[in-house]
């Protein structure tokens, strides 16, 4: 991941180097090259969904009283539609008592007309009627029903608002979260090592930042609401269930145990395959963007068939992961229908003898009836929530793995300052590190750069040359020894105080999507027009500048494609003039200009280095002939140092280093 300086530095403008230099390896990260070759795959443990869920509902912690406020809301909300099917069986009642009421006698009593039936030998009738509250020769009592009907439309009214306001409730509360929950991890990124970078490849990383960022959004949005709203349902329409009928209820109850074993079961087969979803999902996006950025050396080598030989294989990874865990999970919505309808069949059945004998009235069993469905119907939503469930809290877990990584080592509580500017004298006292615990790089090593000095550093590919630089900006924590930067340990230092008297210039240009001008004052955003225009003048930015139709309003594209890479390298330069550091560090910064351009860039450096102390890593050793130190590194040690005419004198590495530039090549004659 690039950024144009490290974090805080006012007046450094630097990119952050895509990867250190390692022995023997070139400095490539893991994973890296424009073919996604080294990819790293999914992980392979399986996801622990209870602590990541529970992890997950603790963002919730600052906004308890809005949530407590959506429970309250639910809890009204599902109590009058729970009432509701009460109500309108009571309106049933009302209508089919009018009609029995009006095919009895109206000259007899209820009693009266229940003995008559009976003698009738109508017995299973009269029993209805005797469980009814009927009034013979009475019709339906129109009255009694728009009271009826007039109390369900409010209760269902009320319902609704009460609804509709705990929705706008919870997705202000769902978007606060997911808004830290993205703060949390771009303050992360910026307190991560610059190690993590290198280890991980970055479309993941970008992945991680952005689709699961947005998957944990949308999962929240939509389970939320309906997890709570399903739950509280089943619990308000089961006390309505056994008040209605203890028996029914109990049938209905049988539901249950059978659900959550079916939904355990399969939730269990689709739990690892969204954790690989996600993951390879991860791994894609880290292929389409290696694969974008290289997409020049990529045409260059006719590298397309294997660029989409490995997109497709990881696209057929991707699809199997997902179709896996989609279809298993999807099984759960058809099966949870299933079992309702077998309790529906039950209910109806038992019900219809109940109103037949009179122990219920045919109301209640129609109540009884939509309670079935109220009830079954939040635990198919609950079931088939699962798959939202799972593949939100996978994402979620990747997130929280990039917030649990190990931060760089924090600033002192107390942190030193220099005294005034820096004067620019660099220490290197005994220091010893290396990337990797089993692979010593630099080991004891010491070196002064004294003041308004530039220091050359040269040496096979490997050798640490931008490992020292790394060491100077506390890009990574020293193992052993330190280094000073006027007597004034950079340890003690805090990382904006350090950074803010130092400017880089890298090899690898970083350029964001702006005009050239907003890009050029990125290095100091304070500058006024004419010192923006200074800068470009001294490093030769201003001739190609006014070349453009647009001038310096000229708009950049994020990846700089609408400028040649000399004039990419220019504004890097002229950007790191305008923060006018008291340290400078050129890693390869004219490598891409071409020689006309190089010998002027080369006046301006001059110009620039005095008063500043200077490191330059070239491999060209022609540019750094003026140079006043030229160290000479192999395997992370100093093996020579002295200026370019006593290194020559020597014959030794640098001697060797230079001719080989110059040496005509071997011809193989056979």
């Amino acid at each position: 991941m690039s950024a144009s300086r490290p974090a805080g530095g006012a007046g450094s403008t630097t990119t952050m180097p895509a990867a250190p230099a390692r022995p023997g390896g070139g400095g490539l990260r893991p994973g890296g090259g424009p073919f996604g070759g080294g990819m790293a795959g999914p992980p392979q443990k399986a996801m622990d969904f209870v602590p990541s869920a529970k992890r997950l509902i603790g963002r919730l912690r600052p906004e308890r009283t809005g949530v407590l406020l959506v429970v309250v809301l639910a809890v009204v909300s599902v109590a009058l539609n729970a009432v509701g099917p009460r109500l309108l069986g009571h309106g049933t009642d009302l209508i089919f008592q009018g009609v029995i009421g009006r095919q009895l006698p109206a000259d007899v009593t209820k009693d009266q007309a229940v003995e008559n039936l009976r003698a009738d030998g109508q017995d299973t009738f009269a029993d209805m009627i005797a469980g009814m509250d009927v009034v013979p020769g009475q019709g339906v009592d129109f009255g009694a029903l728009q009271s009826v009907l007039l109390g369900v439309l409010a209760l269902y009214v009320g319902a609704s608002l009460f609804m509709w306001i705990q929705a706008y409730l919870l997705n202000t509360i769902v978007q606060r979260t997911v808004f830290r929950l993205r703060s949390d991890v771009e303050d992360k990124i910026h307190r991560l090592p610059l190690k993590y970078f290198d280890a991980n490849a970055r479309g993941d990383v970008l992945s991680r930042v952005t689709n699961d960022i947005d998957n944990v959004s949308q999962s929240l949005q939509q389970t939320m609401s309906q997890l709570l709203n399903s739950l509280l349902t089943v619990l308000g329409v089961l006390a309505m269930m056994v008040w209605i009928s203890p028996l029914l209820a109990v049938i209905a109850l049988v539901t249950i145990p059978l659900s959550m074993v079916v939904t355990a079961l399969i939730a269990k087969r689709s739990q690892q395959q969204f954790v690989a979803q996600w993951a390879h999902t991860g791994a894609l996006n880290g292929q389409i963007e290696e694969a974008y950025t290289g997409h020049a050396l990529v045409k260059v080598f006719g590298r397309q068939r294997e660029v989409e030989q490995s997109f497709g294989a990881k696209n057929d990874e991707l699809f199997q992961a997902s179709f896996g865990a989609q279809f298993v999970s999807g099984l759960i919505m058809p099966v949870m229908f299933f079992i309702g309808n077998l309790t529906y069949v039950a209910i109806a059945v038992v019900g219809g003898l109940r109103v037949a004998s009179g122990s219920m009235s045919l109301g209640e069993v129609q109540a009884f009836v939509q309670y079935t469905r109220q009830f079954t119907q939040p635990l198919t939503q609950l079931a088939s929530m699962a798959n939202l469930l799972q593949s939100g809290v996978a994402s979620a877990e990747r997130v929280f793995e990039l917030l649990d990584e190990p931060e760089q080592v924090p600033d002192p509580a107390m942190p030193a300052t220099l005294d005034g500017p820096a004067r620019g004298r660099v220490e290197f006292e005994h220091v010893t590190f290396s990337y990797d615990p089993d692979q010593p790089l630099i080991e004891n090593l010491s070196l002064v750069a004294e003041p308004g000095r530039t220091v050359a550093i040269v040496g096979p590919t490997g050798a640490g040359k931008t490992t020292l630089v790394n060491l100077i900006m506390r890009f990574y924590e020293l193992q052993g020894g330190r280094i000073t930067i006027d007597g004034r340990d950079i340890a003690e230092l805090s990382r904006d105080e350090l950074r803010s008297n130092i400017g880089m210039v890298l090899q690898d240009t970083w350029l964001f999507g702006g005009t050239i001008r907003e890009n050029l004052a990125y290095g100091d955003p304070t500058a006024s027009e004419e010192q923006i225009r200074a800068a470009a003048e001294a490093t030769y930015v201003d001739r190609f500048v006014h070349s453009l139709p647009d001038g310096y309003d000229t708009v950049i594209d994020e990846e700089g494609d609408n400028i040649s890479a000399g004039e990419k390298q220019l504004l890097t330069i002229a950007r790191a003039f305008l923060a006018d550091p008291s340290i400078l560090i050129l890693d390869e910064a004219t490598s891409s200009v071409d020689t006309r351009t190089e010998v002027l860039v080369q006046h301006a450096m001059a110009a620039l280095r005095s008063d500043r102390t200077s490191f330059v890593i070239a491999h060209r050793l022609s540019t750094i002939r003026d140079a006043d130190l030229i160290l000479v590194m192999r395997d992370g040690a100093i093996v020579e140092q002295g200026s370019h005419a006593d290194l020559l004198e020597r014959r030794g590495a640098y001697f060797d280093l230079y001719n080989s530039q110059f040496a005509l090549p071997a011809v193989d004659t056979d």
